[in-house]
């Protein structure tokens, strides 16, 4: 039986697939995949910044080393350069074209060169202060969510001027429930885990009577989501034949289209997200955080 998203829409056998065996309850092997491109418009060569003494790469390679679910940490990149920087620091790295679209199409087109894991975990190149216990806790949604295709993370959004910044999106979440059992007639709600049932740089949920207090409001209403997906291998193996999604489009988001095509997301909490590097200033603050932290006596 096919998934109800497939509905009037040819896809492939990778998506049957894919579906037939998602209700998979534990995570055997789990890989970490860092998308790394050369070219960036607001921060030009940043993979390759090297003012630490370590190239912003290698610095976000270490930190995912620290993961203890998953058993590898590969790069995938468009460019010879990053390649060699990767293999010069004992790392592993994967040649893909330039022409990728995304992180998420990279990780897609290597796929067959990687290694044979359950769960594949996207980890942007620019985040080299995501904690590992943060991938951790990204693979162990999915041992608790057998029917989650794709998990992710978010953190409670408390600021006013984070709410209305395009580039903090926004995650609207409801509680994951179980599938219902034998005289149930909704599920049991899993605790700590949440399905994304929208993603947006727009303010959203839009209050109707808004004040700052709702912001402050436990469990939250406004959620901040952190860049990380830990993918179901089947789900990238179906991915070329997904339907395409105006919505993904329309706001720039590649997660609508998983939405779009039926894959529950599950959403974990934790407590702040990591900052990325995207620009001059951001690189400069992360050179003064590593810098502090390098010179405090162990």
């Amino acid at each position: 039986m096919l998934p109800p998203y497939c509905s009037g829409v040819a896809l492939g056998e990778a998506t049957r697939l894919f579906w037939l065996s998602m209700k998979t309850s534990h995570v055997a092997s789990a890989t970490i995949v860092i998308p790394a491109r050369l070219s960036s418009q607001r921060l030009p060569r940043k993979m390759l910044l090297a003012e630490t003494g370590r190239t912003l790469i290698e610095h976000t390679w270490r930190a995912a080393r620290g993961s203890t679910r998953a058993s590898q940490v590969v790069v995938v990149t468009d460019s010879d350069e990053i390649v060699d920087a990767v293999r010069a620091f004992g790392g592993q790295a994967v040649m893909t074209s330039p022409d990728a679209p995304s992180g998420t199409a990279r990780i897609v087109e290597a796929l067959a060169r990687l290694p044979a894991a359950d769960v594949i975990v996207n980890v942007q190149g620019d985040e080299p202060e995501l904690a590992a216990t943060a991938i951790d806790a990204a693979i162990e949604l999915l041992d608790r969510c057998p029917e989650a295709g794709v998990a992710t993370l978010v953190t409670p959004l408390q600021r006013v001027e984070d709410l209305h910044d395009p580039a903090a999106v926004k995650a609207v979440l409801t509680p994951w429930r179980d599938t219902p059992q034998a005289g149930e007639t909704i599920g049991r709600p899993v605790p700590g885990c949440w399905r994304a049932v929208y993603f947006s740089r727009a303010p959203v949920p839009a209050a109707r009577d808004w004040s700052e207090s709702l912001l402050a409001i436990a469990p939250p209403f406004y959620w901040q989501h952190v860049g990380i997906y830990a993918y179901r291998r089947r789900v990238l193996e179906a991915w070329n034949a997904l339907p395409d999604s105006r919505l993904a489009a329309l706001e720039s988001l590649e997660q609508l289209r998983v939405i779009e095509a039926g894959i529950p997301i599950v959403a974990g909490v934790i407590d702040h997200a990591a900052r990325g590097i995207d620009t001059p200033k951001d690189y400069a603050a992360f050179l003064k955080r590593y810098l502090k932290t390098s010179s405090q006596p162990e």
